[in-house]
């Protein structure tokens, strides 16, 4: 089957996270020369492929999800019937991340040769969701088989303007954080008589707000905390509120842990009656810029479209920090991420079929 059939083939199932709808049984059919595993749990479903080649060598891996996120309203036709338009093709998944999917797939079918000792696939159905049994359960099969991959490619959308122009080579970690500032409710005509915590906190938002708990460097942009929701009150002007409940983010570089923000938080808020819950969702990685797999890919990248990518590590999580928890090398590339999650996603033809030869190309010089 030609790459862009496949691709369009699975963009038709309505693989909404954390169904599959059948795709990932779809896909196991077509690697007959693969030993497949279904990984199954509390309903999520996973899909390994893996085939040795050799005895001796390294073993590649590539990773993606068939899951996507609900399609919402205003698209220009039903997005789990793709159209192709002036040289685009138009559906949910279309860009995040069925494409990248698509690729490398095409790419371990069509592969003259590999001269790695394994080359493995994982796709889950829970990427966009939870991801507590997807990426993370296909991992832990693959440590008690004595399975686990030296190199992995993450096929997210990686590039931002042009296909070639950003290679993640490693992800900021999460930091959520829920604040209560204390007070004592009472009328808003004897302030005296009250604690407000809303006038409580405010001196200290300045401090809080877009502030950057380190420098960042040439890779990690700075830690800076995002403030994402305050709330107070009963919706009434002549009541001061009880307590203030607020919510913000830090997506940390390796230069800031937990620890600091908590530190930083507890010095701007001394004096205020408070609690501070802090949770790492996830943490920070980096894939040193000489390792092989980023040498690899970048020579494959530059090969194929003629553009030197940034080595970066811009954007949320992904699951490429599930095989950073192993230690295992790994890097995302993936096509433009314009348009995902929004209505009339799309990918670009062109762009599609230069990732389909980029992913070929390192699998048949991976040595």
């Amino acid at each position: 089957m030609k790459a862009k059939d496949l691709l369009i083939e699975l963009l038709k199932f309505k693989s909404i996270t954390p169904k599959d709808d059948g795709a990932l049984n779809y896909i196991a059919m077509h690697f007959v020369d693969f030993e497949a595993f279904f990984i199954e749990k509390e309903g999520i479903k996973n899909l390994l492929l893996t085939k040795e080649f050799n005895e001796n060598g390294e073993h590649l891996a590539f990773c993606g999800h068939i899951d996507v996120v609900p399609p919402g309203d205003g698209w220009d036709s039903d997005p789990f019937k793709p159209v192709e338009k002036d040289g685009f093709i138009y559906a949910r998944g279309a860009a995040d991340m069925k494409s990248g999917l698509a690729a490398f797939l095409t790419a371990a079918l069509e592969a003259k040769n590999f001269n790695g000792s394994r080359l493995s696939i994982l796709i889950t159905s829970d990427e966009e969701g939870e991801a507590k049994y997807g990426t993370a359960e296909i991992i832990n099969f693959m440590k008690e088989k004595n399975l686990l991959p030296d190199y992995v490619v993450v096929a997210e959308p990686s590039c931002e303007n042009k296909l070639g122009d950003s290679l993640k080579i490693g992800r900021r970690g999460s930091i959520n954080a829920k604040l209560k500032i204390k007070g004592k409710q009472g009328h808003a005509a004897y302030p005296q008589k009250a604690i407000n915590p809303i006038h409580e906190i405010a001196p200290a938002l300045k401090l809080l707000a877009g502030f950057d708990l380190d420098p960042g460097d040439e890779i990690f942009a700075p830690s800076k905390i995002v403030i994402t929701d305050i709330r107070a009150g009963m919706q009434t002007s002549n009541v001061t509120p009880n307590e203030l409940e607020m919510m913000f983010n830090v997506r940390n570089s390796p230069q800031s842990s937990l620890d600091d923000v908590k530190s930083y938080v507890d010095k701007v808020l001394e004096g205020l009656n408070y609690e501070l819950e802090l949770k790492q969702s996830s943490k920070p990685f980096l894939t040193n810029k000489d390792n092989k797999i980023v040498q690899k890919i970048n020579h494959s990248i530059q090969k194929i479209t003629g553009i030197v990518p940034e080595f970066n590590t811009k954007g949320g999580t992904s699951d490429a920090r599930f095989f950073a928890e192993h230690s295992i090398n790994v890097v995302e590339f993936g096509v433009c991420n314009e348009s995902i999650h929004a209505a009339n996603e799309r990918v670009s033809v062109e762009d599609f079929e230069k990732l389909c030869l980029i992913f070929k190309d390192l699998i048949e010089n991976f040595d």
